[in-house]
């Protein structure tokens, strides 16, 4: 599943991958695999990026069931 709510929030912070991937000590190939539904990030990554997008985990991450 895509991730495009971190997308979009990326986006909305005027960052690029790199930026993210700088902000958070890691790759940008590994931030384009979180938004492409590639790889499942750890909670210490998902809250660091949560923390450089000013947004929560549920926000970000939490998907929504039927």
């Amino acid at each position: 599943m895509h991730n495009n709510r971190m997308r979009a929030a990326r986006a909305g912070r005027g960052m690029s991958q790199a930026d993210l991937a700088a902000a958070v000590g890691v790759t940008r190939q590994t931030i384009s695999m979180i938004e492409s539904g590639n790889y499942n990030p750890t909670l210490r990554l998902c809250l660091a990026i949560c923390w450089c997008l000013g947004c929560t985990l549920d926000e970000l991450f939490w998907e929504d069931t039927p």
